[in-house]
């Protein structure tokens, strides 16, 4: 029965590092924090778009790395391009915007 009790342990044990190396930062990946914060950004960027009666937010793009919001995809005119623009500057937590969004 001792046997049992200290495989399992020594399982657990091991179950925790490698989950606890995993969610490390590293140089080239984002630590578990800053991607669930990306995500969030990704999607209130989103949705300030889709609120926007006069883009086609279905065809904008939207990517976020650390805090860095890139739009890409198309607009109806350089007008929709700055509004994009401006409402994604606008979402609290935005620190740059990106844009490579083509003309239709």
């Amino acid at each position: 029965m001792t046997n049992i009790r200290r495989a399992s342990a020594l399982f657990l044990a091991a179950s925790i590092v490698s989950l606890a190396a995993g969610c490390a930062s590293t140089s080239r990946q984002d630590s578990t924090g800053e991607y669930v914060a990306d995500t969030v950004l990704t999607t209130q960027v989103k949705a300030a778009l889709i609120n926007e009666p006069t883009l086609r937010s279905d065809e904008i793009r939207v990517e976020t790395y650390r805090g860095v919001v890139r739009l890409s995809g198309f607009v109806g005119s350089t007008a929709d391009e700055n509004t994009a623009v401006a409402i994604a500057r606008g979402v609290a937590g935005v620190k740059s915007v990106r844009y490579d969004t083509r003309l239709k």
